[in-house]
């Protein structure tokens, strides 16, 4: 029960990290009225984008592993598209230019909490320890970063721009490489030794999978969001 609180807590934690800094954003860009409609659209669209990730868990779409995998179909896929959608379509829009740099870079400081939730879920077996800093995920190595480039950042905007932008872009390649070992682990799994186990059903089941359907795809929105906003600022 502990474990599962865990995931929940930290998925309630980031989704009131995110309503803040939109807050934020949204104050210094819109009017009062206009501002507290669009900050309404923000907590709906993350209110429903929950409802579907539970309605997922419910019907028990994901609790299948065959081939093809149904976590990218249902869940990583979309989220990508809507996150590529969403940035494009603002890409030019005043309220990315509001946002405090620093803090996009401080958000991605939350995957050192989801790499350590992920080493008692090796221990609780709900996990396969090759997608942990136990196995190949170093994640938690560049999320300690965050807090480097962060201050840095912080201090020294102007100096320090480039490398929060090629930091962004690195950190999108992590994520790919979790990507993919989550992938081999599940389909290939002799690639890690002939005595490699399955991986463990268990985690296709809620609050599990918040981890592929909102806590790494809002890591990669953030970066996408980051890497827009530096550009935007070098103009």
């Amino acid at each position: 029960m502990i474990l599962k609180l865990s995931y929940i807590g930290l998925s309630l934690l980031m989704i009131l990290v995110q309503l803040l800094i939109a807050k934020y954003a949204i104050s210094k860009t819109f009017d009062i009225k206009k501002g507290k409609k669009k900050l309404i659209i923000v907590a709906m669209f993350i209110l429903l984008w929950h409802g579907y990730i539970k309605l997922l868990s419910y019907l028990g779409v994901l609790h299948n592993m065959d081939f093809p995998p149904r976590f990218a179909i249902f869940l990583i896929i979309p989220a990508f598209i809507l996150s590529g959608i969403f940035i494009y379509k603002n890409r030019k829009a005043d309220w990315i230019l509001n946002i405090k740099p620093h803090w996009l870079i401080f958000y991605q400081s939350f995957r050192v909490l989801i790499e350590t939730i992920f080493v008692y879920s090796v221990a609780a077996n709900v996990l396969h320890k090759n997608v942990t800093v136990e196995g190949y995920n170093y994640d938690m190595v560049f999320a300690f970063t965050a807090i480097l480039v962060g201050f840095l950042l912080l201090k020294n905007f102007r100096k320090f721009r480039k490398l929060a932008l090629a930091w962004n872009y690195l950190g999108l390649v992590v994520i790919a490489v979790i990507i993919f070992l989550f992938q081999a682990s599940i389909y290939m799994p002799e690639m890690f030794g002939k005595d490699s186990l399955p991986f463990p059903s268990e985690f296709t089941f809620y609050p599990y999978i918040l981890v592929a359907g909102f806590l790494m795809p809002s890591a990669v929105f953030v970066h996408l969001l980051s890497i827009v906003q530096l550009k935007r600022m070098d103009d």
